[in-house]
């Protein structure tokens, strides 16, 4: 998903577009762990990416993004950009 959001409406509050904003990325994620994984592949992992802009996004952890997006809503941002790319991941053993 590579996608812009806005938070500005002339009926809906931002926090209640935040809500669905939230809800709609939570969505798509649980979306795609559903599908199949490729042969070899342990799990879904996720490359998440958010910024003002397509090209001031930065790397962010797949967790941290409902956090990000209620700081964009605190900081009055009239839109946001997020980018989410699934991609098969395969478990290491931890190192003591």
């Amino acid at each position: 998903m590579k996608k812009v959001f806005q938070l500005t409406h002339p009926k809906i509050k931002p926090a209640r577009l935040a809500d669905s904003i939230r809800s709609e990325v939570k969505r798509y994620v649980q979306r795609e762990r559903r599908k199949e994984l490729p042969e070899g592949a342990d799990f879904w992992d996720f490359d998440c990416r958010f910024g003002v802009s397509e090209e001031e996004a930065t790397k962010v952890h797949e967790l941290d993004l409902p956090k990000c997006i209620v700081a964009a809503e605190e900081q009055g941002l009239e839109s946001f950009y997020i980018e989410i790319l699934a991609k098969p991941g395969i478990r290491t053993a931890k190192q003591d």
